[in-house]
């Protein structure tokens, strides 16, 4: 039995070159947009600001290498303006080039975007969701462009100023924060964070 992109019932694009070239009503329903206002347009403008998308576009091409999937957690932006954490798996076709032809599938998550907790930086959102990914503070330095022990001082304040003792204690803080629930049919049924299935 073989499905189309198109039959999907999770949140599914096909891109080349970062380019979306195909992808399902789910997709489209998630960033409240129609199908015709995503095909052949750049996954730059579901990004919250540029930088983000060429942050992150910069640790995929690294971690696509050689055909392995690759999975992180990052805020997007639907066309109303509404930012939501997404968890986004994805796999290259063609490994010599991991953004010449590539899938991914996305799946909101139920965790804040904004809250009262001012500590909560982008920088140590991005460190917080990799240390929640069981990534090393080597591994988070590499993948940032920041030095292990800058890693470790952001993770060591941030630990005193909510008051936690372990790396445990912060990931379940980070993924506990109070979450006010959108009105899209995809927040009502999502899981807890971490990964979900790899459905490509």
């Amino acid at each position: 039995m073989r499905f189309e992109l198109s039959d999907m019932p999770v949140p599914m694009a096909f891109a080349t070159h970062r380019i979306i070239r195909d992808c399902n009503v789910a997709f489209a329903d998630l960033f409240e947009r129609q199908r015709d206002e995503i095909i052949d347009r750049s996954f730059a403008r579901l990004y919250p600001r540029v930088s983000d998308f060429v942050r992150i576009g910069e640790m995929w091409v690294v971690h696509m290498s050689g055909g392995r999937r690759y999975y992180d957690e990052r805020i997007m932006k639907t066309a109303g303006g509404r930012r939501f954490w997404c968890a986004v798996n994805g796999r290259s076709r063609t490994p010599e080039n991991p953004f010449a032809e590539a899938i991914y599938c996305f799946q909101p998550m139920v965790r804040p975007v904004e809250d009262n907790h001012s500590v909560l930086t982008e920088r140590r959102r991005q460190i917080l969701t990799l240390v929640a990914q069981g990534k090393t503070n080597a591994e988070i330095a590499d993948e940032v462009a920041l030095s292990k022990r800058t890693v470790e001082a952001h993770r060591a304040r941030l630990m005193r100023q909510i008051g936690v003792r372990n790396a445990a204690e912060l990931i379940t803080w980070f993924a506990k924060l109070p979450v006010p629930l959108g009105k899209t049919r995809y927040e009502e049924g999502t899981a807890p964070p971490g990964r979900v299935p790899f459905l490509v």
